[in-house]
Protein backbone atom coordinates (compact mmCIF):
# COMPACT_ATOMS: atom_id res chain seq x y z
CA UNK A 1 0.00 0.00 0.00
CA UNK A 2 1.24 3.35 -0.70
CA UNK A 3 -0.05 6.08 1.35
CA UNK A 4 -0.05 9.95 1.14
CA UNK A 5 -0.16 12.18 3.38
CA UNK A 6 -3.27 15.20 2.68
CA UNK A 7 -4.75 18.24 4.49
CA UNK A 8 -7.88 20.11 3.88
CA UNK A 9 -5.03 22.82 5.04
CA UNK A 10 -2.40 22.25 2.40
CA UNK A 11 -5.09 24.39 0.08
CA UNK A 12 -4.93 27.37 2.27
CA UNK A 13 -6.27 30.24 0.04
CA UNK A 14 -3.73 33.04 -0.24
CA UNK A 15 -4.86 37.06 -1.10
CA UNK A 16 -6.15 37.14 -4.89
CA UNK A 17 -3.02 37.73 -7.28
CA UNK A 18 -0.71 35.74 -4.97
CA UNK A 19 1.64 33.91 -7.59
CA UNK A 20 2.04 30.68 -5.56
CA UNK A 21 -0.04 28.02 -6.50
CA UNK A 22 -2.15 26.76 -3.84
CA UNK A 23 -4.57 25.06 -5.87
CA UNK A 24 -2.24 22.18 -7.12
CA UNK A 25 -2.60 20.52 -3.47
CA UNK A 26 -5.87 19.80 -4.10
CA UNK A 27 -5.96 19.32 -7.39
CA UNK A 28 -3.01 16.61 -7.28
CA UNK A 29 -5.39 14.15 -5.20
CA UNK A 30 -8.50 14.86 -7.59
CA UNK A 31 -6.60 13.85 -10.63
CA UNK A 32 -5.18 10.53 -8.60
CA UNK A 33 -8.76 9.75 -7.58
CA UNK A 34 -10.48 10.69 -10.88
CA UNK A 35 -8.01 8.56 -13.20
CA UNK A 36 -8.42 5.76 -10.50
CA UNK A 37 -4.52 5.69 -9.92
CA UNK A 38 -5.28 5.50 -6.13
CA UNK A 39 -8.52 5.14 -4.15
CA UNK A 40 -9.21 7.30 -0.96
CA UNK A 41 -7.73 4.40 1.30
CA UNK A 42 -4.15 5.36 0.24
CA UNK A 43 -4.81 8.93 1.65
CA UNK A 44 -4.32 9.81 5.12
CA UNK A 45 -4.74 13.08 7.31
CA UNK A 46 -1.87 14.30 9.06
CA UNK A 47 -1.81 14.86 12.93
CA UNK A 48 -0.76 17.75 14.78
CA UNK A 49 1.85 16.70 17.42
CA UNK A 50 2.54 20.19 19.01
CA UNK A 51 5.40 22.85 18.56
CA UNK A 52 7.95 19.83 20.40
CA UNK A 53 7.83 18.57 17.06
CA UNK A 54 8.61 21.66 15.07
CA UNK A 55 11.50 22.13 17.60
CA UNK A 56 13.18 19.33 16.79
CA UNK A 57 14.69 21.19 13.90
CA UNK A 58 13.10 24.82 14.64
CA UNK A 59 14.38 27.26 17.61
CA UNK A 60 11.92 27.84 20.31
CA UNK A 61 11.98 31.89 19.62
CA UNK A 62 11.12 31.39 16.02
CA UNK A 63 8.07 29.96 16.68
CA UNK A 64 6.98 32.10 19.25
CA UNK A 65 7.50 34.79 16.69
CA UNK A 66 5.32 33.02 14.29
CA UNK A 67 2.41 32.28 16.91
CA UNK A 68 2.60 35.74 18.78
CA UNK A 69 2.87 37.17 14.74
CA UNK A 70 5.74 39.12 16.14
CA UNK A 71 7.39 38.95 12.57
CA UNK A 72 8.80 42.00 10.73
CA UNK A 73 7.00 42.79 7.57
CA UNK A 74 11.04 42.57 6.40
CA UNK A 75 10.72 38.49 7.77
CA UNK A 76 6.93 38.40 5.83
CA UNK A 77 8.43 39.15 3.01
CA UNK A 78 11.35 36.88 2.84
CA UNK A 79 8.81 34.59 3.44
CA UNK A 80 6.99 35.28 0.72
CA UNK A 81 3.45 34.57 2.67
CA UNK A 82 1.17 36.84 4.62
CA UNK A 83 1.40 35.06 7.83
CA UNK A 84 -1.72 33.69 10.11
CA UNK A 85 -2.90 31.32 12.43
CA UNK A 86 -4.10 29.00 9.49
CA UNK A 87 -0.77 29.15 7.83
CA UNK A 88 0.71 28.32 10.43
CA UNK A 89 -1.28 25.34 11.21
CA UNK A 90 -0.66 24.65 7.75
CA UNK A 91 3.01 24.78 7.46
CA UNK A 92 3.33 22.17 10.74
CA UNK A 93 1.08 20.10 8.81
CA UNK A 94 3.29 19.49 6.57
CA UNK A 95 5.77 18.61 8.85
CA UNK A 96 3.78 15.90 10.52
CA UNK A 97 2.70 14.81 7.43
CA UNK A 98 6.47 14.08 6.49
CA UNK A 99 7.18 12.33 9.23
CA UNK A 100 4.17 10.10 9.42
CA UNK A 101 4.70 9.13 5.81
CA UNK A 102 8.00 8.56 6.59
CA UNK A 103 7.10 5.76 9.46
CA UNK A 104 4.64 4.27 6.51
CA UNK A 105 7.56 4.26 4.02
CA UNK A 106 9.86 2.10 6.38
CA UNK A 107 6.78 -0.37 6.36
CA UNK A 108 5.67 -0.13 2.74
CA UNK A 109 8.80 0.97 0.79
CA UNK A 110 7.52 4.57 -0.43
CA UNK A 111 5.08 7.09 0.88
CA UNK A 112 4.36 10.84 -0.26
CA UNK A 113 2.90 14.16 1.13
CA UNK A 114 0.75 15.83 -1.12
CA UNK A 115 2.19 19.12 -0.28
CA UNK A 116 6.20 19.67 1.61
CA UNK A 117 9.79 20.10 -0.02
CA UNK A 118 9.73 23.72 2.40
CA UNK A 119 13.40 23.25 1.44
CA UNK A 120 14.26 26.78 2.18
CA UNK A 121 13.15 26.76 5.79
CA UNK A 122 16.34 27.37 8.34
CA UNK A 123 16.16 26.76 12.23
CA UNK A 124 15.26 30.18 13.04
CA UNK A 125 13.79 31.41 9.58
CA UNK A 126 11.84 31.31 7.01
CA UNK A 127 12.29 32.28 3.49
CA UNK A 128 10.81 31.41 -0.15
CA UNK A 129 7.32 30.55 0.35
CA UNK A 130 8.66 28.00 3.30
CA UNK A 131 8.01 28.46 6.94
CA UNK A 132 9.55 25.09 8.23
CA UNK A 133 11.36 22.43 6.79
CA UNK A 134 9.39 19.48 6.70
CA UNK A 135 12.04 17.01 5.56
CA UNK A 136 14.54 18.38 8.01
CA UNK A 137 12.03 18.03 10.74
CA UNK A 138 10.77 14.40 9.45
CA UNK A 139 14.90 13.67 9.50
CA UNK A 140 15.80 14.26 12.96
CA UNK A 141 12.28 12.56 13.69
CA UNK A 142 13.81 9.47 12.59
CA UNK A 143 17.07 9.93 14.03
CA UNK A 144 16.20 10.36 17.31
CA UNK A 145 13.75 7.56 17.58
CA UNK A 146 16.60 5.33 16.07
CA UNK A 147 14.31 4.87 12.98
CA UNK A 148 17.56 4.84 10.86
CA UNK A 149 21.00 5.34 11.43
CA UNK A 150 21.64 6.85 8.23
CA UNK A 151 19.53 9.66 5.71
CA UNK A 152 19.82 10.90 2.00
CA UNK A 153 18.34 14.01 0.93
CA UNK A 154 17.68 14.28 -2.89
CA UNK A 155 16.84 17.27 -3.78
CA UNK A 156 15.86 17.47 -7.08
CA UNK A 157 13.66 21.11 -6.97
CA UNK A 158 15.13 23.66 -9.44
CA UNK A 159 16.17 26.19 -6.36
CA UNK A 160 18.91 24.56 -3.89
CA UNK A 161 17.56 23.55 -0.41
CA UNK A 162 19.73 25.64 1.37
CA UNK A 163 17.87 25.65 4.55
CA UNK A 164 18.19 21.51 4.70
CA UNK A 165 21.80 22.29 3.68
CA UNK A 166 22.27 24.43 6.55
CA UNK A 167 20.19 22.62 9.31
CA UNK A 168 22.66 19.32 8.95
CA UNK A 169 25.77 20.92 8.21
CA UNK A 170 27.13 19.91 10.89
CA UNK A 171 25.02 16.01 10.98
CA UNK A 172 26.69 13.44 9.46
CA UNK A 173 23.81 11.04 9.36
CA UNK A 174 22.08 13.21 6.95
CA UNK A 175 23.82 13.39 3.85
CA UNK A 176 22.21 16.09 1.63
CA UNK A 177 22.50 16.44 -2.00
CA UNK A 178 21.16 19.00 -4.18
CA UNK A 179 20.91 19.25 -7.89
CA UNK A 180 19.81 22.71 -9.09
CA UNK A 181 19.98 25.70 -11.41
CA UNK A 182 22.94 27.54 -10.73
CA UNK A 183 21.00 31.07 -11.74
CA UNK A 184 17.98 30.36 -9.56
CA UNK A 185 16.80 31.56 -6.04
CA UNK A 186 18.50 31.56 -3.66
CA UNK A 187 21.19 34.13 -4.83
CA UNK A 188 23.68 32.77 -2.45
CA UNK A 189 24.30 29.26 -2.19
CA UNK A 190 24.75 27.03 0.79
CA UNK A 191 26.80 24.05 1.33
CA UNK A 192 25.35 21.00 0.59
CA UNK A 193 27.17 17.66 0.79
CA UNK A 194 27.03 17.31 -2.92
CA UNK A 195 25.82 20.26 -5.03
CA UNK A 196 25.45 19.78 -8.65
CA UNK A 197 24.69 23.44 -10.35
CA UNK A 198 23.11 23.04 -13.40
CA UNK A 199 23.20 26.15 -16.33
CA UNK A 200 20.81 28.02 -17.58
CA UNK A 201 18.75 25.83 -20.32
CA UNK A 202 19.85 22.57 -19.19
CA UNK A 203 18.13 20.05 -21.37
CA UNK A 204 16.69 16.75 -20.55
CA UNK A 205 19.64 15.18 -22.46
CA UNK A 206 21.99 16.80 -20.12
CA UNK A 207 20.19 16.89 -17.02
CA UNK A 208 19.10 12.89 -16.92
CA UNK A 209 22.87 11.85 -17.95
CA UNK A 210 24.41 13.98 -14.55
CA UNK A 211 21.26 12.31 -12.51
CA UNK A 212 21.75 9.08 -13.77
CA UNK A 213 25.82 8.89 -13.12
CA UNK A 214 25.72 10.35 -9.85
CA UNK A 215 22.79 8.84 -7.78
CA UNK A 216 24.43 5.20 -7.71
CA UNK A 217 27.52 6.11 -6.44
CA UNK A 218 25.95 8.43 -4.05
CA UNK A 219 23.73 5.25 -2.38
CA UNK A 220 26.88 3.21 -2.70
CA UNK A 221 28.95 5.26 -0.78
CA UNK A 222 26.59 6.97 1.43
CA UNK A 223 24.20 3.78 2.06
CA UNK A 224 21.36 5.35 3.36
CA UNK A 225 18.91 3.38 4.94
CA UNK A 226 15.86 6.01 4.45
CA UNK A 227 15.79 8.60 1.33
CA UNK A 228 13.95 12.16 1.24
CA UNK A 229 13.13 12.93 -1.79
CA UNK A 230 12.38 16.92 -3.13
CA UNK A 231 10.50 16.26 -6.52
CA UNK A 232 9.90 19.45 -7.40
CA UNK A 233 8.97 19.92 -11.16
CA UNK A 234 9.77 24.04 -11.39
CA UNK A 235 12.76 21.89 -13.70
CA UNK A 236 10.67 22.51 -16.60
CA UNK A 237 11.06 24.72 -19.74
CA UNK A 238 7.74 26.64 -19.07
CA UNK A 239 8.04 26.93 -15.25
CA UNK A 240 8.46 30.29 -14.38
CA UNK A 241 10.83 30.64 -11.67
CA UNK A 242 13.32 28.26 -12.96
CA UNK A 243 15.66 28.46 -15.72
CA UNK A 244 15.92 25.39 -16.86
CA UNK A 245 14.45 23.40 -20.25
CA UNK A 246 13.45 19.81 -19.03
CA UNK A 247 10.39 18.17 -20.40
CA UNK A 248 7.58 16.95 -18.87
CA UNK A 249 8.65 13.31 -20.18
CA UNK A 250 12.50 13.89 -19.35
CA UNK A 251 10.72 15.28 -15.59
CA UNK A 252 9.20 12.03 -15.32
CA UNK A 253 11.95 9.92 -15.87
CA UNK A 254 13.97 11.75 -13.37
CA UNK A 255 11.41 10.74 -11.11
CA UNK A 256 11.43 6.85 -12.31
CA UNK A 257 15.33 7.21 -11.66
CA UNK A 258 14.87 7.61 -8.24
CA UNK A 259 11.89 5.99 -7.49
CA UNK A 260 13.80 2.43 -9.22
CA UNK A 261 17.10 3.21 -7.39
CA UNK A 262 14.67 3.21 -4.47
CA UNK A 263 13.17 0.02 -4.94
CA UNK A 264 16.13 -1.15 -6.06
CA UNK A 265 18.45 -1.34 -3.03
CA UNK A 266 15.73 -1.63 -0.77
CA UNK A 267 15.83 2.16 0.54
CA UNK A 268 12.40 3.43 1.94
CA UNK A 269 11.92 6.87 0.16
CA UNK A 270 9.25 9.58 1.09
CA UNK A 271 8.67 12.39 -1.64
CA UNK A 272 7.56 16.05 -1.04
CA UNK A 273 6.29 17.92 -4.25
CA UNK A 274 8.48 20.83 -3.38
CA UNK A 275 7.84 23.58 -6.76
CA UNK A 276 5.81 24.25 -9.85
CA UNK A 277 5.00 27.80 -11.12
CA UNK A 278 4.38 26.97 -14.83
CA UNK A 279 1.29 29.01 -15.86
CA UNK A 280 -0.80 26.55 -16.39
CA UNK A 281 -2.17 24.56 -13.41
CA UNK A 282 -2.71 21.57 -15.21
CA UNK A 283 0.49 21.56 -16.37
CA UNK A 284 1.88 21.51 -13.02
CA UNK A 285 -0.18 18.75 -11.22
CA UNK A 286 0.45 16.74 -14.46
CA UNK A 287 3.84 16.78 -14.19
CA UNK A 288 3.52 15.99 -10.27
CA UNK A 289 0.82 13.29 -11.01
CA UNK A 290 3.74 11.37 -12.50
CA UNK A 291 5.26 11.21 -10.04
CA UNK A 292 2.82 8.99 -8.18
CA UNK A 293 2.02 7.02 -11.49
CA UNK A 294 5.40 5.96 -11.65
CA UNK A 295 5.52 4.86 -8.05
CA UNK A 296 2.72 2.74 -8.47
CA UNK A 297 4.08 1.17 -11.52
CA UNK A 298 6.92 0.43 -9.09
CA UNK A 299 6.29 -0.61 -5.81
CA UNK A 300 2.60 -1.50 -6.69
Amino acid sequence: MIYIAFSSYYHHPLPEGHKFPMDKYIKIPEQLLKEGTYTKRNFFEPKLTGDDFISLVHSNKYIAKLKHNNITKQEERRLGFPLSPELIKREALICSGNSQAALLAMENGVSFNAAGGTHHAHCDFGEGYCMFNDIAVASQYLLNNREVNQILVIDLDVHQGNGTANIFSNESRVFTFSMHSETSFPLRKAKSDLDIALAPLTDDNEYLSLLGDQLPKLIENVKPDFIFYQCGVDILTNDQLGHLNVTKKGCAERDRIVLESAHKYGIPLTASMGGGYARDIDEIVDAHCNTYRIAKEIFG
